[in-house]
């Protein structure tokens, strides 16, 4: 699961890291649209020859992930009058159990602000920031607010259209730029968004049996990867 987002309810410290993400600056402001530009080559073309098209960059082929379902949780702090906030999110994760990408909307109770939270990891470019888009509709970008050692997170806000969006959608790409200057560009599937989202928070004892069952997946599937490597290597 999103345990790099919001660790299982379950456990005291979830609480004070959800509630430490929630708090993090919210930063919705345009930034400049890096995915858009086009990088101008420095290179001069030889005497008397043929001027050379620069070399495109190009993009990383992408991960094959396995992901976890959307899954709402919600928590609330143990100070008095302290709010409920609900959860709803999804990862993928490399066969390793590496976690690459991550989404999980943010509903504080009582709260008209709704705020939607993509996460890609350490060693992204951070000054172009990110882009979001439902589908093929509208490109959103918005600057990275936070970084932790396990990733670095944008936050947009979710708008009642975008949610409806997300309900309809297939899939959530969520993109960026890698220290090389290559875009990536990773897709989020959303055809269990809505149920998740509509229907009731998630047990945490259910929760934790999710977690254990996709441990136990990534387990497997890197057996079997490791076995078929030694296979090939003799």
């Amino acid at each position: 699961m999103f345990k790099w987002l919001v660790l299982a309810p379950a456990r005291p410290a979830a609480c004070a890291l959800a509630l430490m993400l929630l708090a993090a600056p919210v930063a919705v402001s345009p930034v400049t649209n890096a995915f858009a530009q086009e990088k101008k080559s420095k290179a001069k073309p030889a005497p008397k020859a043929e001027p050379k098209q620069p070399p495109q960059q190009q993009a990383p082929e992408a991960p094959q992930l396995i992901y976890s379902p959307w899954t709402k949780f919600c928590l609330k702090g143990q100070e008095a009058n302290a709010k409920q906030v609900c959860f709803t999110g999804k990862d993928g994760r490399v066969e390793s159990g590496q976690p690459v990408v991550a989404a999980v909307l943010i509903e504080p109770d009582g709260e008209p602000r709704k705020i939607l939270r993509v996460t890609l990891p350490l060693g992204m470019s951070l000054q172009p920031g990110t882009r979001v888009i439902i589908d093929q509709g509208q490109p959103m970008t918005g600057p990275y607010v936070i970084c932790f050692n396990n990733g670095c997170m944008a936050d947009y806000e979710a708008s009642t259209e975008l949610i409806s969006n997300m309900k309809k959608g297939q899939g959530l790409v969520v993109q960026g730029i890698n220290s090389a200057g290559q875009a990536i560009s990773l897709v989020l599937p959303l055809s269990d968004f809505a149920k998740a989202y509509d229907g009731p928070p998630t047990d945490p004892k259910e929760f934790e049996k999710r977690q254990q069952e996709l441990q136990e997946q990534l387990q497997r599937r890197a057996e079997e990867a490791r076995k078929k490597l030694e296979t090939q290597q003799k």
